[in-house]
């Protein structure tokens, strides 16, 4: 099939479960909306299968257990509580070993020398943060964002996803910026994810006969969010990359989406 609907459920609620093709990288999967159903003679409350952290998908906690390990970590190592005295100094060596410098890329680009233990420095720097206050939004948005985007795309999807973001974020922040100040932190792939779960917006008001660009209203609320935040306290160019992370996540949907590139190419010959 080439849309996210088999021809004969085209006019459904847009609640109602949607039947994804399984390809690739994909999986069969629901829409995120609606109750998920009840076994038969329970109730929502007395559900025995219920699960209190509605079931993330497990692709979710393999990406959110080490930044939350790598933060408990070096929070425990700057307050005394393991690693005795030399701790205190283990974000500053974290951030020195794993964080994205443009200056390096510009270094290397100009050298033409790519030695792995910088090149990881695209994929790296998303496990760390400043402090404990940087890295929680950042958890909140994967696991959030993370369950209603795994409820759609494969495991691999997300993952191609996230790391994407990061470092086509980390590659356009070298690119557009000149500046000093490191990119550090997990925003840019989890903007990543909030591009794709808008694609996924996108396809349901297409699919329903919505203003598509009402899928662009949570991103549209982040950015000017940032912007305030930015007038008021001068929080430095990440947004480049977020934004950049954003637009990623966007258009790699149409590659690992249910039904990929086939599905997108079949809607371009029907228009």
């Amino acid at each position: 099939p080439d849309g996210w609907m088999p021809e004969k459920t085209r006019g459904v609620n847009a609640a109602s479960p949607i039947a994804v093709p399984h390809c690739g990288f994909l999986r069969p999967a629901r829409l995120p909306m609606g109750p998920r159903p009840v076994k038969k003679g329970t109730s929502m409350s007395s559900d025995p299968d219920a699960n209190p952290f509605n079931a993330l998908p497990p692709v979710v906690v393999a990406l959110a257990l080490p930044i939350l390990l790598v933060e408990l970590i070096l929070a425990g190592g700057s307050g005394g509580f393991i690693g005795g005295p030399e701790a205190v100094g283990w974000r500053l060596d974290a951030l020195n070993a794993y964080a994205f410098s443009g200056a390096l890329f510009d270094a290397m680009a100009q050298s033409g020398r790519w030695p792995l233990s910088e090149v990881m420095r695209f994929v790296t720097y998303p496990f760390v943060h400043f402090g404990f206050t940087h890295v929680i939004l950042v958890l909140v948005f994967l696991l959030a964002l993370g369950k209603m985007v795994g409820d759609i795309f494969s495991g691999w999807a997300v993952l191609a996803i996230f790391f994407g973001s990061a470092i086509l974020g980390a590659l356009t922040y070298a690119l557009l910026l000149d500046t000093q100040a490191p990119l550090v932190g997990g925003y840019p792939a989890v903007y990543g994810l909030i591009g794709a779960y808008t694609f996924i917006l996108w396809v349901q008001l297409g699919v329903t006969g919505g203003p598509r660009h009402q899928a662009f209203t949570l991103i549209a609320v982040l950015m000017g969010i940032q912007l305030l935040f930015g007038l008021l306290f001068d929080s430095g160019p990440q947004w480049v990359a977020e934004l950049a992370g954003f637009c990623a996540g966007f258009l790699l949907s149409f590659v690992v989406s249910p039904g990929g590139w086939a599905r997108v190419l079949a809607r371009l010959r029907q228009r």
